[in-house]
């Protein structure tokens, strides 16, 4: 396994692990950030506005790392 497939595979379970919790750690995000390749940065992107859109009162730092993110994407 070379270091793209590594961080793709960690990148991929913590994925599943953010879009499985209702309030995912930000330990976690920030190291899917550290090593999520960029193909995979739109899904992730997806899945944290998802759980924005699932919450009434969404965390202001959740909106703030996702516009950081799509910031970063363009």
């Amino acid at each position: 396994m070379n270091n793209i497939e590594s961080r793709a595979m960690l990148a991929g379970h913590l994925l599943k692990k953010v879009r499985d919790d209702r309030h995912p750690s930000a330990t976690e995000m920030a190291i899917i950030e550290e090593v999520i390749p960029p193909q995979l940065l739109p899904r992730y992107v997806e899945i944290l506005i998802e759980k924005v859109m699932q919450e009434s009162r969404p965390s202001i730092s959740m909106l703030h790392r996702i516009q950081r993110l799509i910031n970063d994407m363009q």
